[in-house]
C-alpha cells in the first residue's frame, strides 16, 4: 500500500506481470521440493492415524475382514486389571525417570559447563549414550546387571550384600529400567541444559560475583532461575518420552515378570502383535494419546504462568 499525491490515500500497489509469475514459480518450486515429504508424511502419518481411530471401534485380528464393535474395546479398558496396572506402572515409571533425569543432566551441563583440559572429551563420553542404540543398552544392562554373573552383584558380593534379581526381581525390574533409561538419557538433557547455559549472560555472574555472590549460590538464584524455558522444554519432552516407554522393556524384560514391568505401549504391542486384539490395541493407543494430550498442554500452561511471573 502506497499513498497518492493527491489526497494522501492509499492504494494498492500492482506488481508488474513479470513479478507475479516469478512469485508463482518460486510457490510451485518450494511445493515440488516439500512435495515428497509431504506425501510421505501424510501417508505413513496421517493415514495410520485415522485407520488405527477407526480400527479402535472393531473387533480385528489383522487377518480375517473386521466387524463393528462400537465403543466395546473402550468399555472393556476399564475392566482389564493388566491395563490398570500398566497404567500404574507407566505413572511410577514417569515420577521417577523425569525428575531424576532433569536434575541429573542440570548438574551434569553444570558440571562440563567450564573451560578445562580435555572438556570436549568429558561432553562426548556424556552423549555417547544417547546416539547408542536401545538394543545395545539393553544388552550391556542386561549382562552387567545379571543376577549370576553380572559385574554389579560381583562388586555386591564383596561387600557383603547379597544377590539381586534386579530385572529378573519383580520387585526390582522396573527400578532397573528407570536406571537404564535415565543413563541413556542423560546427555541429551545435559547437552540442551549445556546450551542454555551458554546463553546466559556473563555480565550477570560477573555482577554477582563483584555483589559477593558464591558461585553455587549465583547457580541456583540466577542461572536456574533463566533457565525455565529449556527446563519447560525438557520436561515435556521427557514426560512424553517416559509415557511412550516401549524398547527398553522390551530388550530387557519383555514385560515381566510376573508383569512388574509391563507398561502401556508394551500391553499394546502384545494385545496387537501377539494376542492379535487389534481393535483392542488401537483403543489402547488413543486412551494413551489422549493422556499425553492432556499432559502436555498442563504443562505448557504451567511453564508459560511460570515465565509470565519471571518476566518484568
Amino acid at each position: 500500500m502506497i499513498a497518492s499525491a493527491a489526497g494522501g490515500r492509499p492504494r494498492r500497489r500492482v506488481l508488474p506481470v513479470g513479478g507475479v509469475a516469478r512469485r508463482r514459480a518460486d510457490h510451485l518450486s518450494g511445493w515440488a521440493m516439500v512435495g515428497p515429504t509431504v506425501f510421505l508424511i501424510g501417508l505413513f502419518g496421517l493415514v495410520p492415524l485415522i485407520w488405527s481411530f477407526v480400527l479402535s471401534f472393531q473387533h480385528s485380528d489383522l487377518q480375517t475382514s473386521p466387524t463393528s464393535a462400537g465403543v466395546q474395546n473402550y468399555r472393556a479398558l476399564s475392566h482389564d486389571p493388566v491395563f490398570w496396572q500398566s497404567v500404574r506402572q507407566t505413572l511410577l515409571y514417569s515420577v521417577l525417570f523425569v525428575p531424576i533425569t532433569l536434575v541429573g543432566s542440570l548438574l551434569v551441563a553444570a558440571a562440563i559447563n567450564r573451560r578445562i583440559r580435555g572438556i570436549t572429551l568429558y561432553r562426548l563420553a556424556i552423549f555417547i549414550p544417547v546416539v547408542t542404540s536401545t538394543v545395545a543398552t539393553g544388552v550391556i544392562f542386561s549382562w552387567v546387571l545379571d543376577p549370576n554373573f553380572g559385574i554389579v552383584n560381583s562388586l555386591l558380593h564383596k561387600v557383603g550384600i547379597h544377590q539381586q534379581g534386579f530385572f529378573s526381581s519383580p520387585g526390582q525390574a522396573l527400578y532397573s529400567v528407570v536406571a537404564m533409561t535415565v543413563w541413556g538419557w542423560l546427555g541429551f538433557g545435559a547437552l540442551i541444559f549445556l546450551a542454555g547455559l551458554q546463553g546466559i549472560p556473563g555480565e550477570l555472574l560477573e555482577a554477582a560475583s563483584i555483589d559477593g555472590c558464591s558461585k553455587t549460590r549465583a547457580f541456583w538464584s540466577i542461572s536456574v532461575p533463566l533457565l525455565r524455558p529449556v527446563t519447560a522444554f525438557l520436561l515435556v519432552w521427557l514426560t512424553i518420552n517416559s509415557l511412550q516407554l516401549f524398547d527398553e522393556v522390551y530388550v530387557t524384560t519383555k514385560g515381566g515378570p510376573l508383569h512388574a514391568s509391563t507398561v502401556v505401549v508394551y500391553y499394546l504391542y502384545q494385545q496387537a502383535f501377539q494376542y492379535f486384539h487389534a481393535g483392542y490395541a488401537a483403543a489402547i493407543a488413543y486412551v494413551l494419546f489422549a493422556a499425553i494430550l492432556v499432559v502436555t498442554l498442563v504443562e505448557l500452561q504451567l511453564s508459560r504462568r511460570l515465565n509470565s511471573e519471571q518476566a518484568p
